[in-house]
């Protein structure tokens, strides 16, 4: 009985998904903050453009892993993972922005 070793874990394909859409994202990001620049500025206003902003970063970087897993054979499925996750808590963060966005708008 032969023992087979574990071979590395073959990239899933996602990140010619996710970066294009991580892109895509920190474009609505920050179009969502200029329209908000058109609003009266109160305390929760400022919270939630800082919320988009962070947002749009973590877009951001989700898009970079996501390029970074395309150039990369040794490290490319973990770094797929990693821009997974990012992308995934970007869209609960924007989920997060608009519910908050939609209680503070009159």
């Amino acid at each position: 009985m032969r023992i087979r070793e574990p071979q590395p874990e073959e990239p899933r394909g996602l990140s010619a998904h996710i970066l294009p859409t991580s892109a895509t994202m920190v474009g609505v990001c920050m179009t969502v903050l200029s329209i908000g620049r058109l609003r009266r500025n109160g305390r929760s206003g400022v919270l939630i453009d800082k919320l988009l902003a962070f947002d749009a970063l973590v877009f951001l970087a989700s898009a970079v892993l996501s390029f970074a897993s395309i150039r990369s054979r040794h490290q490319g499925p973990r770094h797929e993972r990693r821009a997974e996750l990012l992308f995934l808590a970007g869209l609960a963060i924007l989920a997060l922005g608009a519910v908050a966005l939609a209680f503070v708008i009159e």
